[in-house]
């Protein structure tokens, strides 16, 4: 049944998203359905930027609009990369802040951030056998 998975960010200015993602983790322009919908590409998935503004209601009957300054959601994105310390750099330079610096896990290396839109995410260099470090048998 399942065919895909689609990751859509919600931003308040497309541009200033796409400088950040292509600047911070790399990402290219994919498609460009229009202005504020763009697919960005570059790894194993696409993720596409949504802009919409602040204050604007997400679903019919929300309790509030949508905000960018930090918020937090159970779901947020981990981005695996080959060297955690030269990737901090980098999205810190594009507009990312610190969270948690890098810290030592079983499985690797770890640290969190947020993007200039509110989104946590972490950045994760695996080590040894990556996740099935920690798997229990």
């Amino acid at each position: 049944m399942l065919q895909d998975i689609l990751i859509n960010i919600d931003v308040d200015n497309s541009e200033r998203a796409v400088k950040f993602y292509t600047e911070a983790l790399g990402f290219k322009i994919g498609r460009r359905f229009d202005s504020k919908f763009i697919e960005l590409i570059g790894s194993s998935f696409s993720l596409f930027l949504l802009e919409n503004e602040t204050g604007t209601l997400p679903y019919p009957g929300a309790m509030a609009g949508r905000n960018y300054s930090r918020h937090w959601s159970p779901v947020h994105l981990d981005f695996v990369v080959s060297s955690i310390a030269e990737s901090k750099k980098q999205v810190l330079s594009a507009g990312a802040k610190l969270e948690t610096d890098i810290r030592i896990e079983p499985y690797g290396k770890l640290a969190t951030f947020s993007d200039p839109f509110g989104h946590g995410f972490c950045l994760i260099e695996f080590t040894g056998r990556g996740y099935d470090e920690i798997k229990k048998l």
